[in-house]
């Protein structure tokens, strides 16, 4: 039997697709913003960005922009950092999510713990990997007392000061009772803040009786699932293909790279710079040691 000819419209889209960009022909397709939050929040470091509103919100503006848009989905793999700059994130996606209208689905990497699961409470879904670290929800402060070091090195340290307090927790002096007390108050509220926010966001879902869950402890996410913290284990392609079909797009959204002064010094990359430049500065270094002591919490 002889095959049926290929009909007029068929061959004209044929020929179209040959001769026009092939992103034209994928716009009735579902699409996916996908933004990356990778790195510490609100910590700035010599090798990598930070994660705070200032970088962040030109991405998620783009992000959320799309008119026929599906979801945004958030890759997270941060151990946590600035309180504040974690809210003022969560914030601005949630801002965004309502205004749009769009649902926000979270996939966690190595670790989304204190401050990096934070900005995952910001999606309506949250899927991690089988080894990802996921909670601490807690608030911690360190630092190092070095006053018998300025003693035994004969060194007398001179600070005056307007206000009885402006002084507290200087690492310099012997530690005071009612300056460890002050802290303790201002974490305790913070750390307030931090339940609410979880238990709002994560609703019936969240079972609050599990051991340890606003402990400041962190979980696997065979935990996790079973704490009501996240809804399971998933990856990015396979929940978005099981949702919306095997024709889902997915639109990468990061910070643009401009001719900024590392590129313009070192067109190579900006990690040599990096190395360079904390090689200089003892200041990178202590910011790069603050950084790795937040992985390192969490076994990574």
């Amino acid at each position: 039997m002889p095959e049926a000819a290929p009909s007029p419209s068929k061959s004209l889209a044929q020929s179209l697709a040959g001769l026009l960009p092939s992103r034209w022909f994928g716009r009735g397709k579902p699409l996916v913003s996908v933004v990356r939050l990778q790195g510490p929040i609100g910590m700035a470091s010599p090798f990598r960005g930070s994660l705070t509103l200032a970088a962040l919100a030109p991405v998620l503006e783009a992000a959320f922009a799309p008119k026929r848009l599906s979801a945004v989905a958030l890759v997270i793999n941060s151990p946590g950092g600035s309180a504040a700059q974690s809210h003022a994130i969560f914030q601005r996606i949630r801002s965004l999510a309502a205004e749009k209208g769009v649902p926000v689905v979270a996939f966690t990497e190595d670790v989304a713990a204190s401050g990096g699961y934070m900005l995952a409470i910001a999606a309506d879904e949250i899927y991690a990997d089988p080894s990802s670290i996921v909670g601490s929800i807690g608030v911690v402060s360190a630092g190092f007392g070095f006053d018998r070091v300025l003693e035994k090195l004969g060194i007398e340290r001179r600070v005056y000061s307007a206000g009885d307090e402006k002084a507290m927790l200087d690492p310099f002096r012997p530690e005071r009772s009612e300056d460890v007390a002050r802290l303790k108050a201002i974490q305790a509220e913070v750390h307030a803040h931090f339940i609410g926010l979880v238990e709002r966001r994560r609703g019936a879902r969240l079972r609050p009786d599990s051991p340890g869950l606003f402990g400041g402890a962190f979980f696997s996410a065979g935990e996790a699932e079973r704490f009501g913290l996240i809804e399971g284990i998933g990856d990015l392609r396979g929940k978005m293909r099981e949702r919306f079909g095997d024709e889902v797009r997915f639109r990468l959204v990061q910070p643009r790279r401009g001719l900024g002064l590392r590129r313009l010094l070192n067109p190579a990359g900006a990690s040599s710079l990096g190395a360079a430049t904390a090689a200089v500065d003892p200041g990178a270094w202590l910011s790069a040691i603050a950084e790795r002591s937040l992985w390192s919490r969490y076994g990574l």
